[in-house]
């Protein structure tokens, strides 16, 4: 009897990014967004950053152990940014986007983080509809990032 692992709700945890098949995700995710804007468009961060001490890394796998999804969480000083959320498209559809981003805002709480920012691309709209579905408003550039007409900015501030 084979197990439909679609309708298997998969788990979230704190992981490493730093491992072949979480990788790989990044991969797709990056082969995904490379056609979509040139290159200095190109505003996600390599495994090595991922790795860093400030960064909480997310992946959620499937009842089998596969990675299926990923975000991560810069936390900086004033804030915290949102990077590299990724769900592989077999999997969208059953809510693990929202459980992911859900995880990443309980742990920016725990850091003391309150005040979310992402920067995603135009074209992506299912990924901007879902991040004001989930309270994000759009905003400027911030930190380090200028204007580009192919990037969305968005934010959100966190109830304690």
């Amino acid at each position: 009897m084979s197990v439909d692992l679609l309708k298997t709700p998969p788990f979230i945890s704190l992981e490493s990014p730093d491992q072949p098949e979480v990788i790989a995700l990044i991969e797709e995710l990056d082969a995904y967004q490379a056609p979509l804007y040139p290159a200095e468009s190109h505003h996600g961060i390599n495994i090595e950053a991922l790795s860093s001490k400030n960064v909480l890394f997310a992946v959620g796998r499937s009842s089998n152990g596969e990675a299926v999804a990923c975000g991560a969480l810069v936390v900086h000083p004033t804030l915290g940014e949102l990077k590299r959320m990724f769900t592989k498209p077999t999997f969208r559809g059953q809510g693990l986007a929202s459980r992911l981003l859900t995880t990443l805002e309980n742990e920016a709480r725990k850091e003391g983080c309150f005040h979310l920012m992402l920067e995603t691309g135009y074209r992506q709209l299912e990924a901007i509809s879902f991040y004001e579905r989930n309270g994000y408003q759009r905003r400027g550039p911030f930190g380090g990032y200028e204007y580009d007409p192919n990037s969305i900015f968005l934010e959100k501030h966190l109830e304690s």
